[in-house]
């Protein structure tokens, strides 16, 4: 082989490494679209874990824009019933001068933060301008330890 093309082979093989490989897990990024050329270990790990969930932690929450412009809770009042149930009673406002109809359940956990399965369907509610009312919701077992109330825009 001659000199010239020996070092043409070479730089051929050079090229080919430094530009055309890459490593498994290594992800190529163009200006439309992703190109993702595997994975090094089989599993995934989770993302935006602690990054939206609020329905974990708070008692009280909205799950859209229109009900986050619109309603307020002023007051949330719970209760055991006699038989160990849990009750709650939220306060919901209107804060529009008009009238507005939101959906609204209530999520029962136990201590440790996980559903009962009592939760309550999605009960429709219509507040007139700047009125306030007082939506109940009973456990229906006595696991029931804390919950979530969440609202939505009614569909």
């Amino acid at each position: 082989m001659k000199p010239n093309e020996f070092v043409l082979l070479i730089a051929g093989f050079g090229l080919v490494a430094a530009t055309g490989c890459m490593e498994v897990s290594e992800k190529v990024e163009s200006g439309t679209r992703y190109v993702i050329t595997g994975h090094p270990g089989g599993a995934y790990r989770p993302r935006n874990v602690n990054k939206y969930d609020l329905e974990n932690s708070a008692r009280f929450v909205l799950l859209d824009k229109g009900v986050e412009r619109s309603v307020t809770c002023p007051n949330i009042e719970e209760r055991v019933t006699d038989d160990g149930r849990l009750e709650v009673v939220a306060n919901l406002r209107n804060r529009l001068n008009r009238r507005i109809e939101v959906q609204v359940n209530c999520v029962f956990k136990d201590d440790k933060g996980f559903p009962t399965n009592d939760e309550a369907s999605f009960k429709t509610l219509i507040l007139d301008e700047n009125a306030q009312e007082g939506v109940r919701f009973v456990s229906m077992n006595t696991q029931s330890r804390t919950y979530t109330i969440r609202v939505r825009q009614a569909r």
